[in-house]
């Protein structure tokens, strides 16, 4: 997973619920905290939490998370706030964005990838009024 210096919560990165081995789930998930996914998933996932495709698992989606760690298979397009990891020995077809990105050895991958600024924190009342559009602007 992630290098314990990043601003992922702690917890954020114990599963809160997984998606069996065995399992096969067509649809929408939606959650807030973290997902492992080891069986087949097929539909779309919207969620502001972490997202963990294991080795073996077949996903195929549109993905939006905070983070995720791709091991298994994806096929679908990939969009993260913060950190997308692809693992060794993981396949992903599609167009990426992330803030952050670790392609290991070993890794299919087949898309575009843009790399997207996280969000910046403007505080209105710490700034005058030029400076403010200035940021805004920018």
């Amino acid at each position: 997973m992630f290098s314990s210096n990043n601003k992922i919560p702690k917890d954020i990165e114990k599963t809160a619920a997984l998606l069996g081995k065995d399992a096969s789930l067509d649809g929408t998930l939606r959650f807030s905290k973290s997902l492992r996914i080891c069986g087949k998933f097929k539909g779309i996932i919207d969620s502001t939490g972490f997202l963990n495709v294991a080795a073996g698992a077949e996903v195929k989606a549109d993905i939006k998370a905070y983070a995720a760690v791709i091991s298994g298979q994806v096929i679908g397009n990939i969009e993260v706030e913060d950190r997308l990891e692809m693992t060794s020995g993981s396949y992903v077809c599609g167009d990426v964005k992330a803030a952050k990105l670790k392609i290991a050895d070993g890794v299919f991958f087949e898309g575009k990838c843009s790399m997207i600024k996280p969000g910046q924190d403007i505080n209105v009342f710490a700034s005058n009024r030029e400076e403010l559009k200035k940021s805004l602007q920018a």
